[in-house]
């Protein structure tokens, strides 16, 4: 399958190491450089995947990000960024990305990053059930959904995945490094523990009465987390 994807990236330097990597790696890229551009773009074409700079000239890539996923598109999105602190993650994860990389990256680790989301961003394993069931809580595992209480919950693609590996294994604790394995490429090197502690606390803000005292996401301190039903 042929993959678009669209980098919005102002770096003329960036932009030619980037493209001269992805294209090696098969994949078409539509570079844009300006946030009004990028606007424009989305508009008239389809993208499998989104590559978006934090700071452009007219903008950034948070509103992008944020203006994508209120018109229901589950596209995985990765932010390009240079700011790496834990505020600046989570705005980004609240807008709506799958994924961030801070500059400077090396161009092996973003394209092992681009194949993981790409490959998960539809849940594909082969399984004949459809949907997942927890109390109040159900997953449709073909259309890409949760739903509490029949209402749908609006969840990033890692979110959405996290939420599927937890209460697959419902009962049973689930190791730190066998989530950022499920969620990402290797052995979760790509990734560190605060990140994922950023999903746990997002999906217990989405799925929990009260999130400072969960239910049903638990942690199981120095192993991983446990989904009780």
């Amino acid at each position: 399958m042929e993959h678009t994807i669209l980098l919005l990236e102002d770096d003329a330097d960036l932009i030619d190491g980037l493209m001269y990597s992805l294209n090696r790696e098969g994949y078409i890229v539509d570079v844009v450089q300006t946030v009004k551009t990028a606007y424009v773009r989305l508009e008239t074409r389809s993208y499998s995947l989104l590559l978006l700079d934090v700071t452009l000239p007219d903008g950034n890539g948070v509103d992008v990000c944020r203006r994508v996923r209120e018109q229901g598109s589950r596209t995985p999105i990765i932010f390009l960024t240079a700011m790496d602190d834990e505020v600046n993650v989570i705005r980004g994860l609240d807008s709506g990305a799958d994924d961030y990389i801070t500059k400077p990256f090396k161009l092996g680790e973003l394209c092992s990053r681009i194949r993981a989301l790409l490959r998960r961003s539809g849940l594909s394993d082969g399984s004949v059930e459809n949907r997942l069931f927890s109390g109040p809580l159900s997953i449709d595992l073909f259309g890409g959904g949760a739903f509490l209480d029949n209402r749908p919950l609006s969840l990033t693609n890692a979110e959405y995945r996290l939420l599927c590996l937890l209460v697959r294994n419902a009962g049973q604790t689930v190791l730190r490094n066998t989530i950022l394995d499920a969620l990402w490429d290797g052995n979760g090197n790509f990734v560190d523990d605060n990140t994922l502690s950023v999903y746990i606390r997002r999906l217990r803000e989405k799925i929990e009465e009260d999130p400072s005292n969960p239910a049903h996401l638990l942690t199981v301190r120095g192993f991983g987390y446990t989904w009780r039903k």
